[in-house]
């Protein structure tokens, strides 16, 4: 019994010593696994001891989870800034371009200086700015730099417009009338403002009085005839005359024998209305200011002034002096194209006439434009007098009645009829109208 005893006391302790350290082994792995951060879930048996994180463990772990967070949005963040860079650099690149195709090699910015924006442009950069303005303007017209109106067109023209704004500063203007309205008929209006002097006519007499003046031919002196291809007023009446002369202004400059003392003065009924009905369409002294668009010399303008009507009468010198002949009879010309925006605030006139000029020799995309800006000077209750309309038969109902029914004119006056005024029926129709802007 003693020898069995004694052989089991020495394997007690190392029984124990091998308890020992198991445990504190057990225990090292158990803190390892736990400060690793490690995610890896163990499945411990329900009678086994519990072990409960401490706070800071808690936090650590949110914390190693915030960061990751962060670190994956950083990534993102910096995916997206690099995809909007590429964007930017594209998109400059495709803006210069087309600056370098329209001879612009720097597209205007406000985040260009201004000096920088017109590089490649004449001397005069006076004309086409930017100008700083005094100090307490800015409030006024809610900007401290003030443009000057130019064409976009005539960045394109740059060439032209160099030639145009080559000149000595103080002194006489080039004799370039014609280079000025080639440029405004290619879209390069306005023009650039210059600091110099038209050449005057040799020997400019005063005009005739009013009303004498309406009817009156002006002196040849009135004129400086070096654009044109008739060189006095002689030639311009009798031009229409010769076989040769112009169709649009057959005898426009003749106001003693010709068409414009016949004018509108009598209605037929028909395609030729007459000035004093159209009027009566309205209560009377309600039409007081209108435009007569493409109105070359100013007969329209003519008859509606002896009727106490004031009329601006827009036309273009093509081939004669049509703004100097306006302004010779006393009424107000205005030297823009058809395809200029109309000069005049939103619903400020109460009758714009046009006859010939827009029709169907308008491109059908600038006439709706054009048509829509009539309406829009127009007041409510205004007329529009579209006399003489020329078109193909098949466009009258295929095209212009829709577009007139877009811009949402009212008909007042409604007449078509073929145009055989050329002796030649090529299936030309003449519309003839008179239009109302809606009161609402």
């Amino acid at each position: 019994m003693r020898a069995a005893a004694a052989a089991e006391e020495p394997s007690t302790p190392i029984r124990h010593r091998l308890q020992i350290l198991l445990l504190v082994a057990s225990t090292n792995l158990i803190s390892v696994y736990f400060f690793s951060g490690a995610s890896m879930r163990v499945s411990m048996p329900s009678h086994a001891p519990r072990f409960h994180l401490s706070q800071s463990d808690v936090l650590l772990r949110e914390l190693n989870s915030t960061h990751a967070e962060l670190s994956a949005a950083e990534s993102l963040l910096s995916s997206l800034t690099s995809q909007c860079s590429d964007s930017s650099s594209l998109l400059h690149k495709l803006l210069s371009e087309l600056g370098r195709v329209h001879r612009d090699k720097s597209p205007a910015s406000s985040s260009v200086p201004a000096d920088d924006r017109f590089d490649g442009w004449p001397e005069e950069k006076l004309a086409v700015g930017p100008h700083k303005l005094p100090f307490g303007f800015t409030p006024n017209i809610g900007a401290d730099e003030l443009f000057p109106p130019l064409g976009f067109a005539c960045r394109i023209y740059q060439e032209e417009v160099q030639q145009y704004m080559t000149y000595e500063v103080g002194a006489e203007c080039p004799g370039d009338a014609v280079l000025a309205q080639k440029l405004m008929l290619q879209g390069c209006e306005p023009l650039p403002r210059r600091r110099c002097r038209p050449k005057p006519p040799a020997g400019f007499p005063d005009p005739a009085p009013l009303p004498d003046s309406l009817w009156r031919i002006p002196a040849d002196a009135t004129v400086v005839w070096d654009a044109y291809t008739c060189k006095n007023y002689s030639c311009l009446v009798n031009r229409g005359r010769s076989k040769g002369g112009s169709v649009d202004c057959k005898d426009c400059f003749d106001l003693v024998n010709g068409r414009e003392l016949r004018r509108w003065l009598v209605d037929d009924g028909r395609l030729g209305f007459g000035i004093d009905s159209v009027l009566k369409m309205k209560r009377a002294g309600t039409i007081r200011v209108g435009l007569d668009v493409g109105g070359g010399t100013g007969t329209f303008a003519a008859r509606m002034r002896e009727r106490g009507v004031t009329v601006v009468t827009t036309t273009m010198d093509l081939d004669g002096p049509f703004n100097g002949f306006v302004a010779s009879r006393g009424l107000v010309p205005l030297h823009v194209s058809v395809a200029h925006r109309l000069p005049f605030h939103d619903g400020t006139l109460d009758v714009v006439h046009s006859m010939n000029v827009l029709s169907n020799w308008v491109p059908d995309a600038v006439l709706e434009f054009a048509l829509f800006d009539v309406y829009r000077v127009l007041r409510p209750g205004g007329l529009f007098w579209l006399d003489h309309f020329f078109c193909v038969g098949a466009q009258v109902n295929g095209t212009y009645v829709p577009m007139l029914d877009r811009i949402g004119f009212r008909k007042l006056r409604w007449a078509t009829g073929r145009k055989l005024d050329r002796g030649i029926d090529k299936n030309e129709w003449y519309l003839s109208a008179v239009l109302e802007k809606p009161m609402t």
